[in-house]
C-alpha cells in the first residue's frame, strides 16, 4: 500500500513531467468523486407523496467523505497552480514530493473506508420508500452533523467559515427558549445536515392544499435552514374565516378565534392563552403575559429610576419627528408597534410562534409580522431604518460571537443617527462586562443607559436597558 513507502524518498523519473503527473492525480480524485456520488444518486421520485414507490438506491454515505474528496480535491488545485510560479525544479520537487503522498496516503484511507462501509451494510439496504421519514427534531439531532458538514467543505474566506460554524449558547449543553443548544446561521447550507426533514416539508400534492405542517418549517428555520424553499401548493385557511376588525379598534381587541388555525397549537382558543394555569406549558414563557392585549403592561413610572425600562415618550423625545420606520425584535404579539403606531411610527414586528399564534395576533391587530429567526440576516436594506428596539429575546443565553453578527446586523440597517434601543437585556452578574464590552464595540453615542439588578432573582441577574445613537461614518 502507499503508507508502507513513506519513509523513503519520492525518485522521479527523468524527463517526467511534473504537472502531467499532477493532472492525472486530480483526475483520478474526480474520478473518486464521481464513483462516491453515484452511489449515492436516487431515481426521480413520484410527485405525489400519496402513492409510495419501492426502488432500489444505495444508501447515502456521510457527509465527511464526500468533505474529505472536497478537500483533497482543493488541495491537489492549490499545487497545480504553486507550480507555475516555482521556476526552480529541484525547489519544486521537494515540496511536491511530500505533499502529493500525504494526498495519495489520504485516499488509500479513503478507500479503505468506503470498503468498510459497502460490507458493512444490512441485506435489505437497497429497499427505500419515496419518503425518508424522520419524526425526530432536527435540532435536537442534527447540529454535530451540521457543523461536520461545513467544517469539511473550504472556504477562501476565513470570515465566512467563521459565520457558518454553529454559534453555541452562553451556557455550553443547554437549550434556549428555542429549543437549541446552538444557533446555526442561515445560509441555507445547513439544509444538507437535516435532508430527510427537509424532504418531508417538500413533499405533497402538486398544485393542491399544502400540508399543515408550519410546525416543522419553523423548526428547519430555527436550525438554520432558512429561507426555505418555494412549495407549489395552498396555503391553508381557518375553516370559519371571518373579516379582521377595522384598523380604528383592532390594536387593542382580542381578535376572533375563527380568525386562527389552531391545529398545531397546544392552546386552542384565545381563552386559553390567557390562562395562568397554561402559561408555563405552552413554550412561550418569554412572554407569558403578550396575549394580553392591554396598555396598562407598557405604564412605566416615570418617577422611579430604579426600574430598568424606558418609556416610549421618553425615547422618541430625543429625535422630536425624525422616528419614521423601525423594528421591533422580540417575542411579542406587537404591543410596542401598536404603542409606536399611535405615534405615527411604522414598526415591523420580527418574531417566532413560540408556541402560540404570535404571528397571526399581530396581524389580526392591523401590524406588520416579519417571521425570521435570530439566525437570519434582516431583510432590509443598508441605512433604512429609524430605530430597532429589541426585548426578552436576545439575553443571557446568546454566545459573545453570536451576539456580534446579530448587532453589526442592526448596525447595517440602521441610518446614520438612528436608534438602538434595547430593553432590559437580562444575563447573570458576573456576564454583564462581557456583554456590555460587545454594546461599546459599535462605538455609538450613549443617549440613555441603565444597568439594574432583577428585583426576582436575589440580585444573582441584572437588567441591562440603553438607547444608543449610531454614529456618522465616512
Amino acid at each position: 500500500m502507499l503508507k508502507q513507502n513513506l519513509g523513503k524518498p519520492l525518485k522521479w523519473l527523468p524527463g517526467t513531467n511534473l504537472p502531467r503527473l499532477l493532472l492525472c492525480l486530480l483526475f483520478f480524485i474526480s474520478l473518486l468523486t464521481l464513483i462516491v456520488l453515484g452511489s449515492t444518486i436516487y431515481f426521480p421520485r413520484n410527485v405525489f407523496p400519496t402513492t409510495t414507490v419501492i426502488y432500489q438506491e444505495q444508501p447515502p454515505l456521510p457527509l465527511s467523505f464526500h468533505g474529505k474528496i472536497f478537500d483533497l480535491q482543493t488541495q491537489v488545485g492549490v499545487l497545480l497552480e504553486q507550480i507555475h510560479s516555482d521556476t526552480k525544479e529541484a525547489k519544486s520537487l521537494a515540496k511536491f514530493s511530500d505533499q502529493v503522498i500525504r494526498i495519495a496516503v489520504a485516499l488509500d484511507k479513503l478507500a479503505t473506508r468506503l470498503s468498510h462501509h459497502v460490507s458493512n451494510l444490512p441485506a435489505n439496504a437497497t429497499e427505500m420508500s419515496n419518503v425518508d421519514e424522520d419524526s425526530s427534531d432536527p435540532e435536537e439531532s442534527k447540529a454535530d452533523a451540521s457543523e461536520e458538514f461545513i467544517s469539511n467543505h473550504v472556504f477562501m474566506a476565513g470570515e465566512l467559515k467563521n459565520y457558518t460554524s454553529p454559534k453555541p449558547n452562553r451556557v455550553a449543553g443547554k437549550k434556549t427558549f428555542l429549543g437549541v443548544e446552538a444557533v446555526n446561521p442561515s445560509i441555507g447550507m445547513a439544509c444538507a445536515a437535516m435532508a430527510s426533514n427537509l424532504d418531508r416539508f417538500m413533499s405533497y400534492k402538486l398544485f393542491g392544499t399544502c400540508p399543515d405542517d408550519w410546525d416543522l418549517a419553523q423548526r428547519l428555520i430555527i436550525s438554520g435552514c432558512d429561507p426555505l424553499p418555494r412549495r407549489r401548493c395552498f396555503s391553508r385557511t381557518p375553516p370559519n374565516y371571518t373579516m379582521p376588525m377595522p384598523s380604528s379598534n383592532s390594536l387593542w381587541t382580542q381578535p376572533r378565534d375563527v380568525n386562527i388555525l389552531w391545529s398545531n397549537y397546544k392552546c386552542k382558543d384565545y381563552q386559553c392563552l390567557l390562562s395562568n394555569q397554561t402559561v408555563n406549558k405552552r413554550g412561550f414563557f418569554k412572554c407569558s403575559d403578550c396575549f394580553d392585549l392591554s396598555k396598562r403592561r407598557w405604564e412605566v413610572p416615570a418617577n422611579k429610576t430604579e426600574l430598568a425600562e424606558f418609556t416610549i415618550d421618553q425615547v422618541l423625545a430625543l429625535k422630536p419627528g425624525e422616528i419614521r420606520v423601525g423594528l421591533d425584535f422580540g417575542p411579542t404579539t406587537g404591543s410596542f408597534a401598536a404603542l409606536m403606531r399611535e405615534k405615527n411610527v411604522t414598526v415591523a414586528t420580527a418574531t417566532l410562534n413560540l408556541g402560540a399564534p404570535f404571528n397571526e395576533v399581530i396581524a389580526l391587530r392591523g401590524l406588520l409580522p416579519l417571521y425570521i429567526s435570530v439566525g437570519s440576516r434582516l431583510p432590509f436594506f443598508d441605512n433604512t431604518l429609524d430605530i430597532v428596539h429589541s426585548s426578552l429575546f436576545l439575553d443571557g443565553w446568546v454566545g459573545a460571537e453570536l451576539l456580534q453578527f446579530v448587532l453589526f446586523d442592526w448596525d447595517r440597517v440602521l441610518r446614520p443617527r438612528g436608534l438602538l434601543w434595547v430593553d432590559r437585556f437580562f444575563c447573570k452578574k458576573e456576564d454583564v462586562k462581557m456583554y456590555v464590552n460587545e454594546f461599546e464595540r459599535l462605538r455609538y453615542r450613549k443617549l440613555l443607559w441603565r444597568v439594574v439588578p432583577k428585583s426576582d432573582k436575589s440580585e444573582d441577574e441584572f437588567f441591562f436597558s440603553a438607547v444608543l445613537e449610531k454614529p456618522l461614518r465616512p
